[in-house]
């Protein structure tokens, strides 16, 4: 409600002003942008642009709009959590309170990637990087121009991650064991969109988050399935989840690393040079800039892609030498394939049927 109230008001002033605002008066004619549109809609369009296929540019604007959606994903976030996926839990059995909550964050999780990954693959699809085709990250740069569609996209992922940020920091959900690794890959995340976003870097920030937020949404589903005791879709959503994952965090992210440090010098000689009033800033040191923050986050990756495999591999071990067993396919799964941590910061008590996924060791428990 809270969420919801602050979300209103820049919208009740900015259809006062649309609607009482006298048009034609000396100071408030009908040319002086409405003060309160950069708060939810793009600012610092590119005068040159036509209205066919209009252009926008950076500006201080940006942070009003910044700060309204992270208003806004909390809004979605608890929205979401409230009226529609706890009680989704509570008729699937799940009762504890925090497990109530843990299904809350990971469905959240499944609609904000999934929605954010298909977005991501439809910019992707209008640029000259599309499947990754490293080398137009550089050619023509400074790509400073944005399409509206691209920017808006850019911005509310800083939003989210703002938001998450927060979330984290602020103690609004139980933390779990990897909470610093959390925290250290949320710094990260928003030291490399906005340090791409200043220095017209957003090509290389959209493949950079095609190949995060596709299979997050594997992981967040898979977590589901675990809560709802699936036992056999939690195995194959596992198995398809690890090739995803191997795929886009680390076959995709060596391309984006490999780019940057043999692609580099495709930038125009033009560009190389630090000028903030043309936008080009790729001088000789910005490629380390660049390099250094995609390296610390592969490296976060391969710390949680070690767990993943580890878990993986004592299943796969377990099953393999109990041929003549008669364990029930559920006796096998459910706790192979589940994360050695649990939560222990609950009131004590033994609940080994409740630990989470192993992906639940991996980037985001939110």
């Amino acid at each position: 409600a809270a969420s919801l109230k602050v979300l209103l008001v820049p919208i009740i002033l900015y259809a006062n002003w649309q609607l009482f605002i006298p048009r034609g008066d000396t100071y408030l004619s009908s040319d002086f942008p409405n003060p309160f549109a950069q708060f939810f809609l793009l600012s610092h369009p590119v005068p040159s642009s036509n209205e066919e296929s209009p252009r926008y540019q950076k500006g201080w604007s940006d942070l009003l709009f910044i700060a309204y959606y992270v208003v806004f994903w909390s809004l979605i976030r608890q929205s979401l959590s409230i009226y529609l996926l706890k009680p989704m839990a509570r008729h699937y059995g799940i009762k504890r309170e925090q497990k109530l909550d843990r299904f809350a964050e990971q469905g959240y999780a499944v609609v904000y990637f999934a929605v954010m990954g298909a977005w991501g693959y439809r910019i992707m699809g209008q640029l000259p990087t599309w499947w990754y085709r490293t080398e137009a990250f550089w050619i023509d740069y400074p790509h400073w121009d944005m399409k509206p569609e691209l920017k808006r996209y850019y911005l509310m992922q800083m939003a989210y991650w703002v938001q998450q940020l927060l979330v984290l920091v602020l103690g609004l959900e139980k933390p779990r064991k990897d909470y610093y690794e959390l925290v250290a890959h949320h710094i990260v995340t928003i030291w490399l969109v906005g340090w791409s976003y200043l220095v017209n870097l957003t090509l290389i920030g959209n493949a950079v988050y095609m190949s995060m937020d596709i299979p997050d949404t594997f992981l967040a589903f898979s977590k589901i399935l675990n809560y709802l005791r699936a036992e056999r879709a939690k195995i194959v959503s596992f198995v398809v989840f690890t090739f995803v994952w191997t795929y886009f965090r680390h076959i995709l992210n060596f391309y984006i690393l490999y780019s940057v440090w043999f692609e580099y010098d495709l930038t125009p000689e033009s560009s190389k040079v630090w000028i903030w009033a043309d936008g080009t800033y790729l001088n000789w040191w910005m490629k380390y800039q660049v390099f250094a923050p995609l390296l610390l986050l592969q490296f976060l990756n391969l710390f949680w892609y070690f767990l993943i495999m580890r878990i993986a591999y004592r299943w796969v071990h377990r099953v393999e030498y109990r041929p003549s067993t008669n364990l029930s396919f559920r006796a096998m799964t459910s706790n192979e394939v589940s994360d050695e941590r649990s939560d222990d910061e609950d009131d004590g008590e033994a609940e080994d049927d409740e630990v989470d996924t192993v992906v639940s060791r991996s980037k985001k428990d939110d």
